[in-house]
């Protein structure tokens, strides 16, 4: 399997802040604070990496503004793991609030 390209992630990251308005909703009434300072963490940690504006679009407008040939391997694999975990972070507030509706 192939690796993401810097456009895949940019991608990725430009979905995070609709995703996360969507899994804060679906979270409505459960405690995602905890999830939501990870999601964050990630973010501002790729933004660090590429140099952008700490923010998800920031991410993304960095990943864009510089050729795909330009990028290294390490950071962009770093910044896969960012991608990841935030993706990971977002599962987690939306099964917050499926699981707290079982209770």
């Amino acid at each position: 399997m192939s690796k993401s390209t810097p456009a895949d992630l940019a991608t990725a990251f430009r979905s995070f802040d609709r995703r996360r308005g969507e899994a804060v909703e679906a979270a409505e009434g459960a405690s995602v604070d905890g999830l939501l300072s990870d999601l964050d963490r990630h973010i501002a940690a790729a933004a660090t990496l590429v140099g952008g504006a700490p923010s998800a679009s920031g991410v993304a407008d960095a990943l864009n503004a510089k050729a795909a040939e330009n990028w290294d391997d390490a950071t962009l694999d770093a910044v896969r793991d960012h991608a990841t975990a935030a993706g990971t972070a977002l599962r987690r507030i939306t099964e917050a609030g499926q699981n707290s509706d079982d209770e």
